[in-house]
């Protein structure tokens, strides 16, 4: 594959436009200057050291680092999901649904992808087990936040029609049932629009990274297509799991809806 090489020049006139962007912002008042450039800081240092420590997993192709690069992505992305949240529930909560549901869709779907679509020998291969699992993480991570946070506020401002069907004999299943299928929409939705242009409006991010590198287009297409798959499978799995974990939660075993689990909006 014949890459071109990215000098610290072609670097710096890429930055030197976002610091454009930060200065606009601050004569437009936007207030996003700071947090633009921290987000720009971060994501600089942070995607250099992954390039460095991903050479050095590379050359080792050790199971124990691939799985500990990956448990790291899961928590780091379990905390993004709770961040999001402009209400959460209290206590282990509010980490742990977002995190167990992402650990059974994301990882159930990519062991079946590794070992049975893919079939790479051996199937933690870190070249493709780690970007792959990079992609849904991230993707998963959003449906999830989206859907969590939906679920939560919607039900803190229908509280009063819940408890009203509760009070008419309704389960709790039932009384926020359609809350619920608002929250998975909302999570889902952004993927289902991004599939619907793919190739039409936008050329992906994977499809992207391997026609630089110099892969067939027909190749590069085949495993966008794969990852959008993926992505929608667990996204969709992982949504579900968390919107039916967080519902048992908002009620005891009386069926009662329980708004002291819920902590005061994240300003």
């Amino acid at each position: 594959m014949n890459v071109i090489p990215l000098q610290a020049f072609d670097l710096a006139i890429a930055a030197a436009m976002v610091i454009v962007l930060a200065l606009l912002s601050v004569t437009q008042q936007l207030n996003l200057a700071r947090l633009l450039l921290i987000s720009a800081s971060r994501a600089f240092i942070q995607l250099l050291l992954l390039g460095y420590v991903l050479d050095a997993v590379f050359a080792l192709q050790s199971p124990i680092w691939v799985l500990a690069i990956a448990l790291l992505m899961l928590i780091v992305a379990g905390r993004e999901v709770m961040a999001r949240q402009h209400r959460r529930l209290k206590g282990w909560w509010g980490f742990g649904t977002g995190t167990i549901s992402m650990f059974i869709s994301s990882f159930c779907v990519m062991l079946i992808t590794m070992s049975a679509i893919i079939n790479v020998d051996p199937w933690y291969h870190p070249q493709y087990l780690i970007p792959l699992m990079g992609m849904l993480l991230g993707n998963t991570m959003n449906g999830i936040a989206i859907s969590m946070d939906r679920l939560l506020e919607d039900v803190w401002v229908e509280r009063q029609m819940i408890e009203t069907r509760l009070s008419l004999g309704h389960l709790a299943c039932d009384a926020i049932a359609n809350l619920r299928r608002k929250a998975l929409r909302a999570g889902m939705i952004p993927l289902i629009n991004s599939m619907a242009v793919a190739g039409i409006v936008i050329i992906p991010g994977m499809m992207t990274g391997q026609l630089l590198a110099g892969s067939p287009p027909l190749e590069a297409a085949k495993y966008q297509i794969l990852i959008f798959f993926l992505i929608a499978a667990g996204t969709g799995f992982g949504a579900y799991g968390a919107v039916t974990l967080a519902s048992k939660r908002l009620f005891d075993d009386r069926q009662r809806l329980r708004l002291d689990r819920l902590t005061r909006p994240v300003k």
